[in-house]
């Protein structure tokens, strides 16, 4: 049972309203008290489970237990830990997690350390993500150092600046210093260029301004005991934009390559042997018989043995990919024809266990007949499988990349949208309350007045959706039954269902109460609902929603992703339609992956639900098979038979708050007109003094002119001109005593933060009517009396 000191103070109202752990802990290292975020995060259903199980921090949660005498080093030298992090068991559970604290010690009046109390953050996914890009960093580095060159990532400028992003250890072979030498002096690679070659060099600059350009060629690169090399670069533009172009390319020293071309000009033997062994392998046609020699390189790369293919050119043109033979026979006759000096062409090779194979193939005519007809071609090929991978993984990150651009626009404009309307409803509100106030309860009108607060009501609640859309909103877990939550979203899901499709409903009679976000929930509804009548393809057909309570056994647990045994509310959203193959089941919760036409779909919405039903600790299974349509089950925990007789407790009317001391002097600001009035009006009727201005430079104008005495300073957050935050500040520099609270359509941990920098006694969420936010002023009002 939590330990009853009176020094502890009460606990439970602050901890217990935090989204994350939060706790005290002696500092001999024992838990004293949890709220009920930590004790879920150790594994236990309660706080007593957990101060009973965990007897010493130090041994007993830190893995590492020494953790824990840093953990105190740094509190009594500081005073306070911010963002320590920690791997811990998960107490109850035996599983490993990384944790952040931050805490701070209280001591009496004697200085004497009392405790230790702060918050306790699950950062595993954070920790994993790291680890993650770290491997994927050790894995670039691993890779690139297998290319025979140097690979590069270079950033040309609008004004010709060049700045190097990322440069492989490959550079030292070729020029003899390290990467970080270069992307020090961007302008060290071409201080090597030979004399003969700067040109060539300025001629590549000058296509880069004109727009996107794939660029390859050789040149020479002087060191400087005058060693000259032979260098190939191939470099393809990533993004272009006014500020200049980001390019990434390969430079593979091929000197040996080209001495030995030099010496093969009287020994054609040794001239392809040498092209072999640097890695390209070599072919010469006779073009008259259509005999073709190939380099036992080219029959290594595709998996054949000397003697398996037939010396002839129609054995690798047989094996090309289709799609790839139109533009292969073009180039070659383009060069054939003079129109190109050099034959060059990327195409796929069909290998010998069936894979494919990408290769560049560059080739020259050196014997042609009388008429010019050409009778012999020599060339290379070199497999550039990996750089062509490479291309479709740049390109498709750069397409995730778009989406989730677009995405992130959409959910700043739908914030926006939902501020004003957050207004607009506000003053709806508080007229429509006014107005029934003013007309008295046995007017006709009444029951119209109650029909328009309804309607009111879910427009706001359609508001917090579009703030839950834009990621605006807060998640916040509440006990609360789940049949009502699903009803309501069905009655809005109805009027959206195309035509042909008809929604047959099997709710459970018992309430079902779990811990949730009554918004995030009904999002779950809503998008699995629109997945299923989005398989129907246009057909008709059945969508059924059920909802009942379930036994999760051990065995289920397990394939349910590890979640705990016990009762659990089940959700399950069903169709007739065509079903899924097992590939798709495996990638259907993959963020942008989707089956639908480009354009048709974002591939955001089944990963939105599966990341809502995690945050619930909740689990989701999918059911389907080509033919047999498809069935997503959501597991969410139920409440507890006792904390759900709490909930009833708790919704007792509370009783009438006192009248308002007459007096008060409250100052409002709000740069939306009628809801100035209307506060304005409201605050009067109580029986307050009251000052309103539309904006916060005219707020301060009169507290900089002006003796009286303010009780209260009520500001809404977002104007134009300087914000709430920035208005108390403002105010509270000219009146520190000065209580100021802040009004916001979307408050997060951004604004609480701010907010408490700037010395506000409290922020408060947009009120679903006046008499809340009457009410709400009461009560602050109430602190200072």
């Amino acid at each position: 049972m939590p330990v009853d000191r009176p020094e502890l103070g009460d606990f439970s109202s602050l901890f217990n309203f935090l989204p994350i752990g939060a706790y005290r802990s002696s500092p001999a290292g024992r838990m004293l008290r949890a709220n009920q975020v930590l004790v879920r995060l150790n594994g236990y259903q309660t706080e007593a489970q957990l101060l009973e199980g965990v007897q010493d921090i130090a041994s007993e949660w830190y893995v590492d237990p020494g953790r824990r005498a840093v953990f105190a080093q740094m509190l009594e030298r500081d005073g306070f830990v911010r963002g320590f992090v920690s791997e811990i068991w998960r107490h109850g559970t035996g599983e490993r997690i990384w944790i952040s604290e931050n805490a701070h010690g209280v001591r009496d009046a004697e200085g004497r350390l009392l405790f230790y109390e702060g918050t306790v953050e699950d950062v595993s996914e954070r920790m994993r993500a790291q680890d993650a890009l770290r491997r994927n960093q050790e894995l670039l580095q691993l890779i690139t150092a297998q290319v025979p060159g140097m690979v590069f990532v270079v950033h040309l400028g609008a004004d010709g600046h060049r700045s190097y992003r990322f440069v492989s250890e490959g550079v030292r072979d070729i020029y003899g210093f390290g990467p970080e030498a270069l992307m020090r002096d961007p302008q060290l690679a071409a201080r090597y260029r030979h004399p003969e070659d700067v040109q060539q060099l300025a001629r590549d600059l000058d296509a880069i301004r004109q727009g996107p350009v794939d660029l390859g060629g050789e040149f020479r690169i002087v060191h400087p005991d005058g060693t000259v090399k032979w260098v190939y670069r191939r470099s393809s533009a990533v993004s272009v934009d006014q500020h200049g172009s980001l390019r990434v390319g390969v430079l593979i020293d091929i000197t040996a390559r080209r001495q030995a071309e030099e010496a093969l000009r009287s020994n054609e033997a040794l001239w392809k042997l040498a092209l072999d062994i640097a890695g390209d392998g070599v072919w010469d046609w006779n073009l008259a018989t259509g005999e073709e020699y190939v380099s036992p390189r080219i029959l290594a790369m595709y998996g054949y043995e000397e003697n398996e293919l037939q010396p002839m050119a129609s054995e690798l043109d047989a094996r090309t990919h289709p799609d790839d033979v139109a533009q292969m026979l073009a180039d070659r006759l383009a060069h054939f024809e003079g129109r190109n000096p050099i034959y060059r062409n990327e195409h796929r090779v069909r290998c010998k266990d069936g894979s494919w194979r990408w290769v560049l193939t560059r080739g020259m005519v050196i014997g042609r007949d009388e008429d010019g007809r050409p009778l012999r071609m020599v060339g290379t090929h070199t497999d550039i499988s990996d750089l062509k991978q490479a291309e479709i993984e740049r390109r498709a990150l750069e397409a995730q990349l778009r989406e989730s651009q677009k995405m992130e626009a959409i959910g700043t404009l739908a914030g926006g949208v939902a501020h004003d309307f957050n207004n607009l409803l506000a003053a709806i509100l508080g007229n429509l309350a006014l107005a029934r106030e003013d007309v008295g309860q046995d007017h006709l009108a009444q029951e119209s007045l109650a029909e328009i607060h309804r309607a009111a009501i879910r427009a706001r609640q359609l508001v917090q959706q579009i703030l839950a859309f834009s990621r605006r909103q807060a998640q916040e877990l509440q006990r609360q039954a789940l049949v009502p939550l699903v009803e309501e979203a069905l009655r809005l899901m109805r009027s959206l269902l195309p035509a042909g499709v008809r929604l047959h409903t099997r709710l459970a009679h018992q309430p079902l109460p779990v811990m949730a976000d009554a918004t995030q929930m009904q999002q779950v509804l809503m998008n699995l609902c629109t997945n299923a009548w989005q398989a129907l393809e246009g057909r008709a057909g059945d969508i059924t929603v059920s909802l009942q309570e379930v036994a999760v056994d051990t065995a289920l647990a397990q394939a349910l992703d590890g979640i705990v045994a016990g009762a659990y509310a089940c959700l399950s959203v069903a169709d007739n339609g065509p079903g899924m193959v097992a590939d798709t089941r495996r990638r259907i919760f993959e963020p942008f992956f989707t089956t639908k036409a480009s354009g048709a779909g974002t591939g955001l919405g089944l990963s939105v639900v599966h990341g809502i039903v995690k945050a619930h600790q909740g689990a989701i299974a999918v059911h389907s098979a080509p033919g047999d349509g498809a069935r997503f089950d959501i597991y969410l925990p139920l409440v507890p038979a006792d904390a759900a007789a709490a909930v009833a407790d708790d919704a007792v009317p509370s009783p009438p708050p006192p009248p308002a001391p007459q007096g008060r002097h409250v100052v409002y600001v709000d740069d939306y007109e009628a809801l100035v009035f209307l506060v304005a009006r409201m605050l009067r009727k109580i029986g307050y003094r009251v000052t309103t201005f539309g904006s916060g430079e005219e707020a301060l104008e009169w507290l900089r002119g002006t003796p009286d005495r303010v009780d209260l300073l009520v500001t809404d957050q977002n104007m134009p001109g300087i914000s709430g935050v920035e208005l108390a500040r403002e105010a509270r520099a000219l009146r520190p005593q000065q209580r100021v609270a802040i009004v916001s359509g979307h408050v997060n941990e951004q604004l609480l933060a701010d907010a408490n920098a700037a010395g506000v006694a409290d922020v408060l969420g947009k009120q679903d009517s006046m008499d809340a936010l009457g009410e709400a002023i009461r009560e602050l009002l109430s602190r200072v009396d």
